[in-house]
């Protein structure tokens, strides 16, 4: 379907010891036999290895994906995108801003065997519920999904791992919209069935961030947004300093025109001054 290799070509691109399809493989076993059935992969589909790919046919995929360096991800019909970035200025996230809520998709480094999806579901189970949100963890296509419901937005974490590599995904929306049948989840998984990783060679200390790398299009629209935005504030402050400025002037001005009235007003004669006319000693004098 995306012109991949086949498994014997992928294979020799690695150590004999790479599993050759995680996504086949049955879960590590658990304490109870029922939750090794509950949690057990079915997806045969991606996400897929940037490595399962010929490179004319890995351009190709490339171009019809949003190409974020580390994860190649599809964009839903008529979503958007939203890119989240670092103090330092660098792209920390990118969301996909769908009509059922917000997705997102990021790949950090992993042993060469699976397992690491469930310590972190096991640690992210632990953090969300000391923030008291409700967490329950359910069964998807790849294993383990963990859905949390806080007071204001649903959760649902998705997780895959892969060759030296792992998926989180986190599908966040209004409350009630991230059930494990939700239009929300579906969309979700189905960007993940999409979803080309491109681990590199690099070596990364587990469940370190794989890096996030916008497209030149995105990047330079970015930076006209970022420019705007400090024009936009940059006028806002002028504007505010104008209006201060003003504001001084006009009470300054009526000080001084009050002060010229009070000036200008004749003193009063003796007998127009309370208590008569004329002095105390001209009215004892009467």
């Amino acid at each position: 379907m995306f012109g991949r290799k086949n498994k014997d070509e992928a294979a020799a691109d690695h150590e004999p010891d790479r599993f050759e399809d995680l996504r086949g493989d049955a879960p590590e076993p658990d304490a109870d036999s029922e939750r090794v059935e509950e949690f057990e992969v079915t997806e045969e589909r991606g996400p897929y290895d940037a490595s399962e790919f010929d490179p004319a046919d890995l351009e190709q995929e490339a171009a019809a994906r949003l190409d974020l360096g580390s994860v190649l991800v599809p964009l839903p019909e008529g979503g958007q995108i939203q890119v989240e970035m670092s103090p330092d200025g660098s792209p920390q996230a990118v969301h996909l801003v769908t009509e059922h809520g917000r997705i997102t998709v990021a790949a950090y480094a992993a042993p060469k065997s699976p397992g690491q999806w469930r310590e972190v579901a096991g640690d992210l189970a632990e953090s969300l519920r000391t923030d008291n949100a409700g967490v329950s963890v359910e069964s998807g296509p790849w294993g383990r999904e963990l859905h949390a419901v806080t007071p204001n937005a649903d959760l649902r974490f998705i997780g895959i791992d892969g060759y030296r590599w792992m998926i989180r995904c986190v599908a966040a929306g209004p409350t009630g919209t991230a059930g494990v049948d939700s239009p929300l989840a579906e969309t979700a998984r189905e960007v993940l069935r999409e979803t080309i990783v491109n681990r590199g060679d690099e070596p990364n200390p587990v469940r370190t961030p794989l890096p996030v790398v916008l497209p030149q299009v995105l990047a330079e629209q970015l930076i006209a947004a970022q420019q705007q935005q400090m024009q936009a504030q940059q006028q806002q402050m002028e504007s505010q300093q104008l209006q201060a400025q003003q504001q001084a002037v006009a009470e300054q001005q009526a000080v001084v025109t009050e002060a010229v009235l009070d000036q200008s007003e004749p003193p009063a004669s003796p007998e127009e001054r309370p208590g008569g006319s004329g002095s105390a000693m001209q009215q004892l004098g009467r």
